[in-house]
């Protein structure tokens, strides 16, 4: 439309630039006010009052021309779909307890399709559909534990972490903690043992799990499969523990509260952050503020011990027990440790260390005397300088022991945390402007963990990864990937690296890359191992599985026989789609021209998208619009009226609800689906580029909706591409900017709100995201574009159009269509498809005037032109494809028409109804085949039991005696010659006996952790293929540590009468921890010379005892 304010050449566009900055500044607390209906006066869309001139027409007539001979241009096809494709499945009715929502909805079919016009396709690139597939060629099989839920059912429930035990997922939510066993993955909901079981929405198709009462968020978990407890961390400051066997009257209930948790305490008064269990037993976690305490593993211990009428003193026992570490490393006033949140705490059993790590600094401690090593940064410099007022009141924490502080003193501490929040703003500006030089925002940390060889690695925002050895020294770096790192986990000899695009790497402990792959389509927050498998979790909240050994052999066997058996678990949808484009002019509608663009139609579909163009116009509406995007707001008061003026005709609320909408300017989406279909769709994505003075003003651009429905992603995105005929670069220009720059983000209308903010971590590109990355279009299975593309009739007078339309010619006016010679040469809509043309040109027409006599008759004669088109791609290359999970969403045209008889714009209404087959995974049939083939397939098992080898290994001893501070020796000895044994140590259980007692009186000390006496070095490692290992035992003089201060003291030998006993448990296994094998090595220390017998530990050999 040629409109002189938007559109002409001559507008003097100074006026926005100049006026930009002063509406940006008041454009956050400017509210569109509401506008009345048409009144007198105001020029409505609609049909003509009576008595207003027409001309008789009938519209259609031109409905009923038929193209007998298209043009030699056009490459015209024909398809039809009318039934489900004979070879694959009919849909079944899902199992009535498997969700709230019954099975997808049905409608006879439209009988026959339209012939569709085909852009030139491309063999490879951007425009081909993506690679679609049952199991994807590129992607290890894997198990969807929990297949991704729709953003919209996880509302305040969304998964944050999990963590693995010997048997167990454990993940924490948004309102608490669930846990699925190892054995139940292949079952589902509804089934077998599970038929009782009553899923939440969004998790129809998970794997059965046992969930706990609601709680506060929960932040972070670790696990200790040793001592059989899970730990989580609360947003409320929480710290509860969980059993992992639960007792037998839970594990059968199938109402959410089923996982009771055995103890509870008030930790911190800020969210838990992070924690670690240290190698001596004890629970360190970490919170804002650079605050850590450490909570006595005597204390815990005992409170399992108490009486049931005394469990309620453990809370207090507890929480009176943990030692601040900040007040450790305090000396007037000058704390040597940062105020940054503790992100992280990680316990370095080898060395008894634990590292606690903000974004950019990391400290070192001592795991048993609580002594700070030293703070170091991301570079590996040592940090000894710390402004004074960074110390926080170490006991604004809330213990129970120093309610003594005085009131003056809490004073100045306020006063000294507000001057420090005020210095860190002030740097924090300070390192915003040299962002670009120093790019401390690219080198933050994201991830941490260690290695069995006791090698610390950490991962960063620009995709590196940084080696460190157990005293805090930087070794290597490696990187093999641009995007952010966002999640590390180790197993054995491999090291798997999770990134925020969805890649999944795996390496060896020397940093090699051995495999990677899409694993998800959001970014991978966190891992765990479990058995055999490796979980990750994707942002969205999906879990999936996969093989510790992938890539390897074992993919390509399960790969071939999931993707032969695909017809047991393939369904088939179909649903219709009515997709309407309006150049409305600025004005508005009367519900009669609603009526017989969308009304007529409504019956027919399951989902309608309008598109509007013109919505509202004008330099300062621009501005103003342009400003509003700058700080998050969108919308118009005009906007909102045809939102709602639609809503009217589609009888919302009843008939239909509406799923998302978007504006940037003069540009409007919005789609309304069923209420029947409702249930199938959500991820419901936003996006808006503009495209006019310098790609910043909205007067052209693209506004755009994406969604998956029945979990296939399907776009539609409404144009206004620049005007005037001489623009068909500055056309083909818009197409091209539109697709490589369009980006998503959770839609933010009314209806989304809540599902768009319930995830705290959506993603965003970062300023190190690949220039030459995939446009996100690529990767839609089904994308529609609509709207005022302006493409005209070239080489045409204004005459001869004229001519040509009244005498029903439209075949010889389309070879003249600058849209469709482009399409034929391949330089706009590669491989895009259009229903063939049999309405009269679209544009340009006078308002209130009827019929063909209509077209502008001006000074100017515009030509007429088809301006307003629909096109859309599928997954489909070939238009004889059939629907399948290789080709997932096949679309036919059963409609293309425009509204001849609506007069109140220049524009006719466009309208055009897809018939669309849509295939997808019935994901509780897929885990089921997938489980019978690993456990029928022979093929399979003997591969998975070659991957579980324990290599054999010997012992020195299984009988050490220590004495005094003599270093002993244990030599283990790998004896197979082509695999590596991993090793490591563990406390079983520890005594001591007094020189009065009888060597059988053992007084049983607290389980937890290794014995302060006993020095272990190394804990783990790996034995090389036919060699040796020695491991050091030394006795230790023990440090006490005051209950109250925190404070390390040496106890002298000579004053401990007790003789000490430790069993030590030593877990052997493979390149492949799938198995191992179980030894015990008995320690002993004796008090006096005269108690010392036989041997320390070197001298001879006696067969270890397998558990």
């Amino acid at each position: 439309m040629d409109h002189g304010s938007a559109e002409g050449d001559e507008e003097d566009w100074s006026f926005i630039t100049n006026s930009f900055a002063a509406v940006a500044a008041t454009a956050a607390a400017t509210k569109p006010p509401s506008q009345p209906q048409p009144h007198d006066g105001q020029t409505a869309l609609g049909y003509e009052s009576p008595g207003t001139p027409t001309v008789a027409a009938d519209p259609i007539s031109f409905r009923r021309l038929s193209l007998d001979n298209p043009p030699p241009t056009a490459a015209v096809t024909s398809r039809s779909y009318a039934f489900p494709q004979p070879n694959l499945p009919h849909p079944i009715p899902p199992l009535s307890d498997r969700g709230a929502h019954g099975p997808p909805p049905s409608a006879p079919r439209l009988s026959g399709s339209l012939s569709e016009f085909t852009g030139m396709a491309v063999r490879h690139g951007i425009f081909r559909p993506p690679t679609r597939a049952p199991v994807h060629p590129g992607t290890p099989p894997s198990i969807e534990l929990r297949p991704h839920p729709l953003r919209e059912t996880q509302v305040g429930c969304f998964i944050r972490t999990i963590a693995g035990s010997t048997s167990q997922i454990w993940a924490g939510t948004e309102n608490g903690v669930r846990v699925w066993n190892l054995s139940d993955v292949f079952e589902g909901f509804g089934r077998g043992g599970f038929a009782s079981w009553k899923p939440g929405r969004g998790d129809e198709e998970s794997a059965p799990f046992r969930e706990s009462s609601f709680t506060y968020p929960t932040i972070c978990l670790v696990v200790d499969s040793d001592r059989g407890f899970v730990w989580s961390g609360h947003k409320d400051g929480r710290i509860r523990i969980w059993r992992v066997e639960q007792p037998e009257s839970n594990n059968s209930a199938p109402e959410r509260g089923n996982l009771a948790e055995c103890l509870s305490w008030q930790a911190h008064r800020s969210p838990v952050l992070s924690m670690a269990i240290t190698s001596h037993g004890e629970l360190w976690s970490g919170t804002e503020g650079g605050v850590i305490k450490a909570w006595s593993c005597k204390a815990i211990y005992k409170c399992f011990t108490l009486r049931k009428d005394e469990r309620h003193m453990a809370s207090l026992l507890i929480e009176r027990s943990s030692v601040d570490l900040r007040s450790l490393v305090t000396v007037g006033g000058v704390c040597s440790l940062p105020t940054a949140d503790i992100r992280y705490l990680l316990s370095d059993n080898f060395s008894s260390k634990v590292w606690s790590s903000s974004c950019l600094l990391f400290a070192l401690w001592d795991s048993h005397t609580k002594e700070l090593l030293k703070v170091f940064n991301i570079d590996g410099q040592v940090e000894t300088r710390f402004d004074t007022f960074q110390v926080q009141d170490s006991h604004e924490e809330g213990d129970a022991k120093m309610n003594f502080l005085s009131t003056s003193k809490k004073a100045i501490s306020f006063l000294q945390r507000s001057r420090h929040a005020l210095l860190e703003a002030a740097d924090a500006v300070k390192k915003a402007a040299v962002k670009g030089a120093f790019g401390d925002d690219c080198r933050r940390m994201e991830a941490l963990t260690i290695s069995v060889d006791g090698m610390i690695w950490t991962g960063c925002a620009n995709g590196l990864l940084i080696q460190w050895d157990g005293y805090g020294h930087r070794l290597r770096e490696v990187q093999h990937h641009s995007s952010s790192i966002q999640c590390l986990c180790t197993f054995g000899t491999r090291l798997w690296v999770g990134y925020m695009d969805g890649m999944m790497q795996v390496m060896n402990l020397e940093g090699k890359l051995l495999g990677g792959w899409i694993a998800h389509s959001s970014p991978i927050i966190n891992m765990a191992v479990v058995g055999p498998y490796i979980f990750t979790l994707a942002n969205h909240g999906g879990i999936r599985g996969w093989y510790v050994t992938s890539p390897g052999p074992l993919d390509s066997v399960l790969q071939l026989e999931l993707t032969n058996n695909n017809a047991s678990y393939t369904r088939l949808a179909n649903l219709r789609i009515l997709a309407g484009s309006w150049n409305v002019g600025q004005e508005r509608a009367y519900n009669d021209s609603l009526m017989s663009w969308l009304g007529s139609a409504t019956p027919e579909v399951g989902l309608i998208v309008v598109g509007l163009q013109e919505v509202e116009m004008g330099a300062g509406f621009l501005a103003m619009a342009a400003a509003k995007e700058t700080v998050g707001l969108e919308g118009s008061a005009n906007g909102h009226w045809w939102l709602d003026a639609i809503g009217k005709v589609l009888v919302e609320g009843t008939l239909f609800e509406r799923i998302g909408s978007r504006q940037l300017a003069g540009l409007l989406i919005a789609i309304w689906a069923r209420k029947s279909l409702r249930p199938f769709i959500g991820d419901v994505d936003a996006a808006a580029v503009p495209c006019g003075f310098g790609h910043a003003i909205g007067n052209k651009g693209a506004v755009a909706l994406r969604m998956r429905i029945y979990d296939q992603k399907i776009c539609f995105i409404n144009c206004h591409f620049a005007a005037h005929l001489e623009a068909l670069n500055r056309r083909n220009a818009d197409f091209d900017h539109i697709f490589w720059t369009m980006t998503f983000s959770p839609s933010s209308n009314g209806h989304n709100t809540a599902a768009a903010g319930a995830s705290s971590v959506y993603p965003h590109r970062g300023g190190n995201a690949n220039i030459d990355r995939t446009p996100e279009l690529s990767e839609v299975d089904m994308v529609v574009f609509l709207g005022d593309l302006n493409y005209r009739l070239q080489g045409i007078t204004y005459e001869e159009a004229r001519y040509f339309i009244s005498q029903r010619c439209l075949e010889l006016l389309t070879e003249k269509d600058q849209l469709r010679a482009e399409m034929k040469a391949g330089r706009v809509f590669q491989g895009f498809r259009e229903g063939v043309i049999k309405f009269p040109p679209t544009y340009k027409f006078e308002k209130h005037l009827t019929g063909l006599s209509g077209y502008d008759s001006s000074e100017k004669k515009r030509i007429p032109a088809w301006c307003d088109r629909i096109l859309y791609r599928d997954s489909c290359c070939d238009s004889r494809t059939e629907c399948s999970l290789a080709c997932p969403v096949v679309s036919s045209i059963c409609m293309y028409d425009s509204c001849m008889d609506v007069t109140g714009s220049d524009h006719k209404p466009v309208k055009c109804i897809f018939n669309v087959d849509i295939a997808h995974v019935d994901e509780l049939t897929r885990r089921q085949e997938f489980g019978e083939i690993v456990f029928s397939n022979e093929k399979v098992r003997r591969l998975i039991d070659d991957f579980g080898n324990v290599p054999e290994t010997t012992f020195s001893s299984n009988n050490i005696t220590l004495q005094g501070n003599d270093i002993t020796v244990l030599r283990i000895t790998n004896k197979c010659r082509r695999d590596g044994a991993v090793f490591q140590f563990f406390c079983g259980s520890q005594s001591a006996v007094k020189e009065s007692e009888q060597a059988s009186e053992h007084s049983s000390r607290d389980p937890f952790g290794f014995p302060n006496w006993l020095e272990v070095t190394p804990r783990t490692g790996i034995i090389k293929p036919g060699k040796t290992v020695q491991v050091s035992m030394w006795h230790q003089n023990i440090d006490t540590v005051d209950e109250f201060t925190g404070r390390s003291h040496k106890t002298q030998q000579n004053n401990d009468s007790s003789d000490k006993v430790a069993v030590l448990k030593v877990r052997i296994t493979g390149n492949y921890p799938t198995d191992c094998k179980s030894y015990e090595i008995h320690v002993s220390h004796c008090s006096s010379n005269n108690r010392y017998v036989e041997s320390r530990g070197v001298s001879r050999w006696s067969p270890p005892n397998l558990i």
